[in-house]
């Protein structure tokens, strides 16, 4: 694939457009109005938002939507003009998108330039003043939140983030500033085409099994994008931020490590956190969040030097930190019915896991039961930490797994998510394996009683369960109404 993408007008064609990451470059691209079509073959809300601001969109994955940007017909011996070649569109694709696709077959037959998402996203950070937000955890909540402190500020930022946010309907927003706030994507290596005026760094951890054998290959790619960062923020409460990359501006939740940005007096409730925040060594001012746990509080620290690093006042920052909600799919409140709270998370990893049971807990009023449901995510993942998973549910009274979300990954017959219940059994006294989605809504009509929390865990489509169960549980309702 070539990296070099033209923002003279030359259209830009995404194969898989509907995806999270897809989706949030084609709006940005649209909103600046450049030629935007693409391919889904699930067409879902983001693809309708895009076909209302002028995007092209097909509803399959084929060779014949090339000949959309063909002015006339060919035979197979004529060869395409100079100028008609020049407007073919620039095809972007992601890591999902085989090789075999007919579409992305047909792209190369015709001689479209073919660029990966990452390269799109590359070029956008190079056109801007850009704070890229990387790690392996706690991504999507730090630019979220970053973009949103920015936006209230004034500074009306260009987002880009893996998660959609109430406060701009989505997960893209074209600002009319330099700054652009954009979540920067370990997972497939290209993390290191990326050189922002400022990154940030949350954390580092094998979580990719499937692209990455070791940890020392994880470090490597991300000393790699610290190295084009002109100024790097990291919290060094991850060892591995602190003694491998050495961040410009550092940030920890302990007081003793001689952070730049630390924090004291702490208070974690079950309706947000406070804490007083220190700049090296002088009190800036209180600060109060509605996300709830250390992990959070250890984002928007990431957040307060990101705006201390950009010349805000701490009274503008604090104020734009104290009223985000957070993002979708991030301990996300979907209803309560009977008394029955129900939560949908994100977590996939063994130590989101632990942190987000670790929320739901603080959350939980004396005698409220934690129901975690898990749906694992990948084969590799499940295989690979087989008894982190087997450790992270203690904070649950209840855990229902049910079978492996594959995410495209080839079922190798290594492991199961009957294997992984078995293996949290040895650790939980109370687990329950259901293995589809709708024997997971039958097991949850019977058990869930009034005063649980019901936490959906999990980066696949268990939460397509949430609403079903929901409706199910008022209809008895409806009935004796």
């Amino acid at each position: 694939m070539t990296n070099s993408v033209d923002f003279s007008g030359r259209p830009f064609h995404f194969i898989g457009i509907g995806g999270i990451g897809m989706s949030a470059l084609a709006y940005v691209l649209a909103k600046r109005q450049f030629p935007v079509s693409g391919s889904d073959l699930r067409p879902n809300h983001m693809t309708h938002k895009l076909e209302s601001i002028g995007a092209h969109i097909f509803g399959r994955q084929e060779a014949s939507n090339l000949e959309f940007f063909r002015p006339q017909v060919l035979n197979s011996q004529e060869q395409l003009p100079v100028d008609t070649k020049s407007k073919l569109p620039q095809v972007i694709c992601s890591t999902a998108i085989n090789t075999n696709n007919l579409e992305y077959k047909a792209a190369l037959e015709l001689g479209c330039p073919v660029l990966h998402r990452s390269d799109v996203l590359a070029a956008l950070i190079s056109d801007y003043y850009s704070i890229a937000v990387a790690g392996t955890h706690g991504k999507t909540t730090t630019s979220s939140m970053i973009g949103y402190m920015l936006l209230e500020a004034g500074l009306d930022p260009t987002i880009l983030v893996g998660g959609e946010v109430n406060a701009w309907s989505g997960n893209a927003r074209l600002g009319q500033s330099q700054y652009l706030v954009a979540e920067a994507d370990e997972s497939d290596g290209s993390l290191v085409k990326h050189a922002p005026e400022i990154g940030i760094i949350t954390n580092i951890e094998l979580d990719h099994p499937d692209h990455y054998d070791t940890l020392e290959e994880v470090i490597d790619i991300f000393q790699t994008f610290a190295k084009g960062c002109k100024t790097l923020i990291g919290s060094i409460d991850c060892a591995t931020v602190r003694d491998r990359l050495q961040p410009t501006i550092s940030y920890s939740l302990h007081s003793d490590t001689n952070a730049d940005y630390t924090v004291t007096n702490i208070d974690y409730r079950a309706d947000g956190t406070t804490a007083l925040v220190w700049e090296k060594g002088k009190a800036l001012g209180v600060l109060k969040l509605r996300l709830l746990s250390r992990h959070n509080l250890s984002n928007a620290l990431a957040a307060v030097a990101v705006g201390r690093a950009l010349g805000l006042e701490f009274g503008a920052i604090a104020k734009g930190i104290a009223t985000f909600e957070g993002a979708r799919r991030r301990f996300e409140l979907r209803g309560e019915v009977d008394g029955i709270t129900f939560i949908d998370d994100y977590a996939h990893h063994p130590s989101e896991i632990r942190v987000t049971l670790a929320a739901a807990r603080l959350q939980a009023r004396p005698g409220q039961r934690v129901v975690a449901i898990f749906q694992p995510h990948r084969y590799s993942r499940t295989l690979t930490f087989l008894e982190e998973f087997a450790e992270s549910f203690t904070h649950a009274d209840l855990v229902v797994l049910t079978d492996i979300y594959s995410a495209g990954e080839p079922n190798l017959g290594q492991i199961t998510g009957e294997q992984l219940a078995a293996e949290i059994a040895k650790q939980h006294s109370q687990v329950v394996y259901q293995p589809t989605l709708p024997s997971v809504r039958e097991y949850l009509l019977k058990t869930l009683r009034p005063g649980d929390l019901a936490l959906f865990l999990g980066a696949g489509n268990l939460n397509q369960v949430i609403p079903e169960v929901i409706t199910a549980l008022c209809e008895p309702a409806k009935a004796t109404s």
